[in-house]
């Protein structure tokens, strides 16, 4: 659904985010100043006992400068409440007294509609719990107690029982007044080929409700008690509500628990969630009938960021761990992945804690191995690579996996995993990638060999240890914090690029911290000497940031805004560039293709031109005695500092 603009804007408005927040934390009476709308908190993301968690009221924004979780009253109730965007939006609108606003009169029926069928649904779902307490279903209360659920147990789940009976459902809706139409289309009743009176979908069988995230009845499970069922389980038929490829079972409780920090677990079937559940495993889920989808996928990822899939450990559910394994890899994001539970001797979730109890369980997902370690076991399983031509092969099949994962920061990272577990299945260590470097004049060839030694402790927080591609970046970083510093009032201004910058220098994230925590203090100078000296001195020390035109002129605000800019515009072109670069030399290693010479040469020449900066300035220039053109200014700059420089020579012992 499309929010029509200006609605969450007003939204906005109407909801204050330090009441918002203030449900989940006590704010601290030391730093917080309720009357300016400057309140301070313990953060409610990750565990602290300072109170490093920002809210400005005024601006509706919240930041934390601990664990860097940012945005405003709709992502904190979508955070805290682990919620769908529209969702939070909804639970907003409806405290604030805002009507979520209507689509239009067809959409208004559709609605309408969708109600009336979850109240059908409702309505099924307590029939079918009172036929289990009936004289019929005996062996079913039976079965049920044998697999370890309790009354109080059977309740919580809803648990009900469909009787062997053609119309049982079906009469005791038409007596509560539900019109055939809805009874056929929330899909506990067909209607037969021959136009006759429709008939009950579930008999004879164990009852299981199926919720969506809003805990809305939305179909039937059902298990069937003789053994010569054509189906042991039987799942609802796609309706108005239900789309299996796009629920899970047990979704709502999974989410509200895994927001509590429990650990997401994927199981098979209703009867695996339901046995993790009451071990104390909460957040247990399982897809409805079919092989996890791409929504299903997604869904789990929007609950927690690392499922642990706990299928069973027979061959069918090895083979739909492997093909879970083929959905994700062109999902997968950076903090986003998935874990194998692997359980012993074939048993499933259930079997397992009848067994051998909570424990074990417990066990067996500590010991939940990432994808990268299965996708690995998947291709070596039962295969002999005795000649070169078999690992061949074997390289060929897992480069053709690591091309479909989209994220090239992921990709590498899989690449050195799986070089790691070659290494030690064929006994030969991988070599170490050597570095790209632009063919300068004269010299031969495009790679240049590592560097020899580490650096030594006196140099390891300088450029003279930083990778030569990020030199710049490192001095580009520099700037915008020396300039922010000097020029207080230009931070507001740069606030939201400032939060998002990822920050390599050593000690630039403690400074952006810092600059951000005292954005509005009176003297944010004395602040940062005082809590930050180190890294204070090392930065403004910088000979670079030394001559920097904007810290030797700090009455120039113009100046000063331009070089903030210019900086932050050099750092994200030539970042982005040297991505590229990094991803094609990857793609490049053993390979002759001049598309990917291409693309090497156009990156390169991308990052050298952002990080030279804007052309088309005028300015005063000179041609130094070597031929380079210099800012006649920086040039003196330069002279002055250099000047200033004394060198003491050391002698050697021979």
């Amino acid at each position: 659904m499309s929010l029509p603009p200006g609605f969450l804007d007003e939204l906005r408005t109407r909801v204050s985010l330090s009441s918002v927040v203030g449900r989940k934390v006590t704010w601290d009476p030391r730093k917080s100043n309720q009357g300016k709308g400057d309140m301070w908190a313990p953060c409610p993301f990750h565990q602290e006992k300072s109170a490093s968690f920002h809210v400005d009221d005024r601006k509706g924004f919240y930041y934390c400068f601990g664990c860097q979780a940012k945005g405003d009253a709709v992502t904190f109730i979508k955070e805290s409440e682990n919620l769908s965007f529209m969702e939070a939006v909804e639970m907003l609108a409806r405290e604030a007294g805002m009507p979520m606003p209507a689509r239009d009169p067809r959409a208004a029926q559709v609605a309408d509609r969708r109600s009336q069928l979850v109240a059908v649904m409702e309505e099924a779902v307590k029939w079918f719990r009172l036929q289990l307490r009936t004289s019929a279903a005996s062996d079913a209360r039976a079965y049920l107690a044998k697999r370890g659920l309790s009354a109080e147990a059977q309740d919580r789940w809803e648990i009900g029982f469909a009787p062997d009976a053609r119309q049982g459902l079906y009469l005791a809706l038409r007596q509560k007044g539900v019109a055939d139409d809805l009874i056929v289309g929330s899909g506990v009743c067909a209607k037969p080929d021959d136009g006759g009176a429709p008939y009950d979908r579930f008999r004879g069988r164990i009852i299981f409700p199926i919720r969506d995230g809003r805990g809305r009845a939305i179909s039937l499970g059902g298990r069937a008690m003789a053994a010569d069922a054509r189906a042991k389980y039987l799942n609802g038929p796609e309706t108005e509500l239900f789309d299996k490829g796009r629920n899970l079972f047990n979704h709502a409780p999974a989410r509200e628990a895994s927001g509590k920090g429990a650990p997401l677990v994927v199981a098979e079937g209703y009867m695996d969630v339901i046995a993790l559940s009451e071990a104390g495993f909460k957040a247990a889920v399982a897809p409805l009938g079919t092989a996890v989808t791409e929504e299903q996928l997604r869904l789990m990822w929007r609950i927690s960021d690392e499922p642990i899939i706990a299928l069973d450990g027979d061959t069918a559910g090895i083979r739909a761990a492997l093909r879970v394994i083929d959905l994700a890899l062109p999902l997968l994001e950076a903090g986003k992945g998935l874990r194998f539970a692997v359980l012993p001797g074939g048993m499933d979730p259930d079997d397992l804690i009848r067994a051998q109890g909570a424990p074990a369980m417990k066990a067996v997902l500590d010991a939940a191995q990432p994808m990268v370690k299965l996708l690995w076991q998947r291709e070596i399983e039962g295969r002999s690579f005795d000649s070169p031509e078999r690992k061949a092969a074997l390289d060929k099949s897992l480069r053709a996996h690591l091309k479909r994962i989209a994220d090239p920061s992921i990709r590498s990272h899989y690449g050195e995993d799986i070089k790691q577990l070659r290494w030690e299945l064929f006994g030969q260590r991988p070599r170490a990638a050597k570095a790209f470097t632009p063919r300068q004049q004269g010299q031969k060839g495009r790679f240049a060999p590592p560097p020899e030694m580490p650096p030594m402790p006196s140099t390891k927080g300088s450029l003279l240890a930083t990778a030569p591609s990020r030199v710049e970046e490192v001095l580009c970083e520099a700037v915008v914090l020396a300039v922010l510093i000097t020029h207080p009032g230009l931070i507001h201004r740069f606030e939201t690029p400032l939060e998002r910058l990822d920050l390599i220098g050593d000690g630039h994230d403690r400074l952006r911290q810092l600059l951000l925590l005292h954005a509005d203090a009176p003297v944010i100078l004395d602040h940062i000497q005082k809590l930050a000296p180190d890294a204070l001195d090392a930065l403004m020390d910088r000979p670079q940031i030394r001559i920097e035109p904007a810290i030797r002129n700090p009455g120039d605000m113009g100046r000063a805004e331009f070089s903030v800019a210019e900086a932050l515009s050099k750092l994200h072109a030539a970042r982005g560039a040297r991505l590229e670069i990094e991803e094609a030399m990857e793609d490049i290693a053993g390979l002759v293709d001049e598309g990917l010479t291409w693309r090497l040469s156009q990156a390169n020449d991308a990052r050298f031109t952002a990080l030279a900066g804007p052309k088309g300035k005028t300015v005063e220039a000179v041609l130094a005695s070597n031929g380079v053109q210099m800012n006649k200014d920086e040039l003196e700059d330069a002279r002055s500092l250099w000047d200033s420089i004394q060198f003491t020579k050391t002698h050697r012992k021979t």
